[in-house]
């Protein structure tokens, strides 16, 4: 029985420089049919222009699960320390787009 446990067993490495993060404020989310990209954004006060710190490319399926996966750590978060407050105007900001569908976070 744990011969099954092991195989089925990933081995994730995280270096330094990931483990330290990136900050961003900001997800432009853009898809085709083959593919959602999620770029992270660090949006600063102003400041006209914004850099993508980091982007991040899933298949569909992949996609839909972290968007699951969002979904319960947020419902967990919540339950453990009270829902999350929303600035107010935080969907006051125009969409961005990169020559597809575009969706913000």
């Amino acid at each position: 029985m744990s011969d099954n446990k092991n195989k089925n067993q990933i081995n994730i490495e995280l270096s330094e420089e990931i483990a330290e993060g990136t900050y961003a404020n900001l997800a432009i989310i853009t898809h085709s049919h083959s593919e959602f990209i999620v770029d992270f954004v660090k949006l600063m006060p102003g400041v006209q222009k914004a850099k993508v710190k980091s982007r991040v490319i899933l298949t569909p399926e992949h996609a839909k699960r972290l968007y699951k996966a969002l979904a319960d750590n947020l419902k967990k978060y919540e339950a453990a320390y009270g829902p999350i407050k929303e600035a107010p105007g935080h969907d006051a900001m125009p969409p961005f787009t990169l020559g597809g569908p575009t969706a913000e976070a």
